[in-house]
């Protein structure tokens, strides 16, 4: 529900927007530079996680602008060879033969190595699966229908080498590494916000399993979440984890973000909670069950700043030219 601001707020927050580059450390390189030339020649491949229909309209839509730049297609899943091959094949089929690849995950570490391997750039991957095999799966798993129905229909995770002649650079910047996400979050906070004095923010992520990479996207959320603790003086702006597939982690994360809730709602307290997620609000009204707070369900789509982060992803990559050929099996 969105809730009507209050004049000051908003003079504060649009201050703080347009000096937002400054304040969240958004990066000035080349890549950025008005006088980068889009390269024709280069194909994008945007992986994503996909979701149900609305989750992935919302990342086709916030691509659009970009398709109007270079080839480009979606590859839906958690690294999936079928879905990789499939947007391969059709970047090829379009003349393109050096593929810029964006991970459009929340952060850098996911999926990588596997993707590597999917590509032939790392070993580990088995052979593409005999033509029989290869075309059951198809059948099955959705390989060339619409992205939508393929995230519909589950993940396969089998893991083996696509066949390919192109190269790929492949991006290492994780949404939660993203300056750009710092202007979504004031985003967020500005239409929900109606006394900073008395609100608290709760940043509210997914989580990895593994402990030392948890505090790796805390501590990159969190310096995410410094714009928006210098556009308004909120009581508390806190970064939490959910780690949803790990029910022994998520059991002790749950406990740490109900109390935080429950503590910033006391003595007439409001609790904005903004997911750092994609798209979506994920599983947390179920977490947050019977605890009062304030959100908007948005993610970070929509926003131009992710189209503006994947843009300078694929600027970065182009520049720095380092397209590597598959290894040879």
């Amino acid at each position: 529900m969105l809730l009507t601001r209050r004049s000051s707020l908003v003079a504060l927050v649009g201050a703080g927007v347009a000096s937002l580059a400054a304040c969240a450390g958004a990066p000035q390189t080349a890549a950025s530079s008005e006088a980068y030339q889009h390269d024709h020649s280069i194909g994008v491949l945007v992986m994503a996680h996909g979701g149900g229909a609305v989750w992935n309209a919302e990342v086709e839509t916030m691509l659009a602008p970009l398709a109007k730049d270079y080839p480009l297609e979606l590859a839906f899943g958690m690294a999936e060879a079928a879905s990789l091959e499939g947007a391969v094949k059709k970047l090829e089929a379009r003349g393109v033969d050096r593929i810029a690849i964006v991970r459009l995950f929340i952060s850098g570490e996911s999926f990588l190595d596997r993707t590597e391997q999917i590509l032939g750039l790392a070993p580990g991957a088995d052979p593409k699966p005999a033509p029989a095999a290869h075309d059951a799966h198809d059948a099955h798993a959705g390989h060339g229908a619409p992205a939508a129905a393929h995230a519909d229909m589950g993940h396969d995770m089998a893991l083996w080498r696509i066949e390919t002649k192109s190269s790929f650079a492949i991006s290492k910047e994780g949404l939660a590494d993203a300056p750009e996400m710092g202007a979504v979050l004031v985003e967020r906070a500005r239409a929900l916000s109606t006394d900073p004095k008395n609100e608290s923010i709760l940043i509210l992520a997914h989580g990895p399993g593994d402990d030392a990479e948890d505090q790796r996207w805390l501590k990159m959320i969190d310096q995410r979440a410094e714009a928006v603790r210098r556009v308004a003086p909120f009581k508390a702006v806190r970064a939490e984890t959910l780690r949803e597939d790990w029910p022994e982690k998520r059991v002790v994360s749950e406990a740490r973000i109900r109390a935080f809730v429950e503590a910033g709602s006391k003595d007439g307290g409001r609790v904005i909670v903004i997911p750092y997620r994609v798209a979506g609000f994920g599983p947390y009204a179920g977490v947050l069950k019977g605890l009062t707070y304030t959100a908007d369900s948005k993610g970070l789509l929509p926003s131009t700043e992710v189209e503006h982060w994947v843009r300078r992803q694929v600027k970065e990559l182009a520049i720095k030219g380092e397209f590597r050929k598959p290894q040879q099996a």
